[in-house]
């Protein structure tokens, strides 16, 4: 397993622009799987964005188009840049990571960060 720190969040107003970054440890970063997935309070987590070793990536039908996914394997980690914000991505942003898709039981998470966006 590796061990995910997320940081980045904050509140920011609709239309704004943030970037997630998710710093993880462990030498075996290159060969995992990367998500980013959300939760607000009351409701399930929610899939937002996968990477893949190679680079491939796939995104929530909500945030197609607003959100890109990234990794820098030399930095071992992955990011998310998040653009046109609107008051329901509001919500805590989780960092997965597993060595396959979709996520097992085992795949590691990081902590989360809050992201808020005003009206």
């Amino acid at each position: 397993q590796v061990q995910l720190v997320e940081s980045g969040g904050g509140l920011v107003q609709a239309g704004d622009s943030l970037r997630l970054s998710c710093a993880a440890s462990g030498r075996t970063f290159r060969g995992y799987y990367m998500a980013w997935y959300r939760q607000t309070s009351g409701k399930q987590r929610e899939f937002v964005a996968f990477i893949t070793s190679g680079g491939l990536t796939n995104y929530a039908y909500s945030v197609k188009g607003r959100f890109t996914i990234s990794r820098d394997n030399a930095k071992n980690t992955v990011y998310l840049q998040m653009n046109s914000l609107k008051r329901e991505d509001t919500a805590v942003y989780y960092c997965a990571a597993d060595r396959v898709l979709p996520l097992t039981p085992s795949a590691s998470w990081g902590q989360g960060t809050q992201v808020t966006v005003s009206l």
